[in-house]
């Protein structure tokens, strides 16, 4: 693995550093305070990324892009998309969490579309925020044990259903929904359905109140009788009982990495800050043996030593997603790890600045609780512990539940 960062992406990295800190940065705490307000700050974001997006892939800040790659003359994969959202999204996230979540047209969904639809979808799709429903008040981390329901009726398919914690589930154009053509087949059956807000049957049920990841908003769903138009069901819309439900979960190939991104801009943030509160207090010594530094530097080493395995662990597993290798093994490493750490670190950076850490004076209090999802959404940590286990040792999930 060359872990030297190719100099194409070093203007992303600068760029979205700024906007962390000059834009969202300063704003963070608003949003914070005054959840479900509409960050109107993000509109012009938006449209910049919107910007990079209509051009080279490999040069997109966004995560509407995520899982698309170029193929060259020689048959190779221009690194592009997945290498470049991930580290588009460490910086967004070292200035703010919510905001990279609440972000136009750069949701999971819009990820979801990228990785599985058709070049007719692409282009139908193209320029809409789609959000992505999985989760239901039966069914958490176990995605395949879904009861929302679709069926075939002429040219269209009758959604019923309630899904919940979908992200930007209120403001987004559309919603990607996972739902079962017949709950009989299994996981095999399950598949997934853009649905535009408007369509009769999809109604809001709710907003959220939350520990963290505040400015982004989380919303509950009904579908009661929603019908989707045929052309809408993204991929095959044949039921292969071998493949299992494979296809839809291609997605968490390519958005495992980018949450683990997430939550090791946020622990960067935090390793910065506490670093700049102990500056007059602290002298650090790279060359010398950690047994022989006090206990808060050594700790601070320490965590800086389980950031950079975590940084490194996501920058491959997206490599790999832009290359077309297989990467579900990785993906789930590099979310397992940056999980922990990033919960870890932000937690300990409080701890380390005493009280000044547990107060709204700082941001390190509002870091270590925007921190906790991004160990849970997109498979938490005993979930992704049991991808790398089946992974390792060649198990099925019936084999390894």
């Amino acid at each position: 693995m060359n872990i030297e960062i190719p100099k194409k992406f070093k203007p992303l990295i600068n760029n979205a550093y700024q906007v962390a800190q000059s834009t969202l940065r300063p704003i963070s705490r608003k949003y914070d305070r005054g959840e479900h307000e509409y960050p109107k700050e993000l509109d012009m974001l938006a449209s910049v990324l919107d910007g990079f997006n209509e051009g080279d892939p490999a040069n997109s800040a966004g995560a509407a892009t995520t899982g698309s790659g170029k193929v060259q003359d020689d048959g190779s994969i221009k690194n592009g998309a997945n290498m470049g959202v991930c580290l588009g999204a460490m910086e967004m996230c070292y200035g703010d969490t919510g905001f990279l979540l609440a972000m136009p047209r750069q949701g999971l969904g819009n990820a979801a579309i990228a990785a599985v639809a058709n070049d007719e979808q692409l282009e139908r799709f193209k320029g809409k925020w789609a959000a992505m429903a999985i989760t239901e008040p039966s069914c958490g981390s176990d995605s395949a044990a879904i009861r929302a329901t679709a069926k075939k009726d002429g040219d269209h398919y009758v959604l019923n259903g309630e899904k919940i914690y979908v992200t930007s589930g209120s403001r987004a154009d559309c919603v990607v929904v996972w739902a079962s053509l017949d709950p009989k087949l299994g996981r095999a059956a399950i598949k997934s359905f853009v649905v535009d807000w408007g369509t009769p049957g999809m109604e809001l049920a709710r907003l959220e109140k939350k520990l963290g990841i505040r400015a982004s908003d989380t919303a509950a769903i009904n579908f009661i009788d929603c019908r989707v138009p045929a052309e809408n069901l993204l991929g095959s819309p044949e039921v292969d009982t071998k493949k299992g439900f494979a296809g839809v979960m291609e997605t968490f190939d390519n958005t495992r990495p980018l949450v683990a991104a997430m939550a090791i801009g946020c622990a960067k943030a935090s390793l910065e800050r506490i670093k700049e509160l102990l500056k007059d207090s602290m002298t650090y010594d790279y060359g010398k043996p950690v047994d022989n530094c006090s206990a808060v530097e050594a700790e601070i080493y320490r965590m800086e030593a389980d950031w950079e395995a975590a940084y490194w662990l996501a920058v491959k597993a997206a490599w790999m997603a832009d290359n077309k290798k297989a990467n579900t093994l990785e993906a789930s490493i590099c979310k397992a790890k940056a999980g922990r750490v990033g919960n870890q670190i932000t937690l300990r950076c409080v701890e380390l600045a005493g009280s000044i850490g547990y107060t709204e004076d700082e941001l390190l209090e509002k870091w270590a609780r925007d921190s906790k999802i991004l160990d849970i959404f997109e498979g938490t940590q005993q979930i992704q512990q049991l991808v790398i286990a089946r992974r390792v040792l060649g198990l099925s999930s019936k084999e390894l539940k």
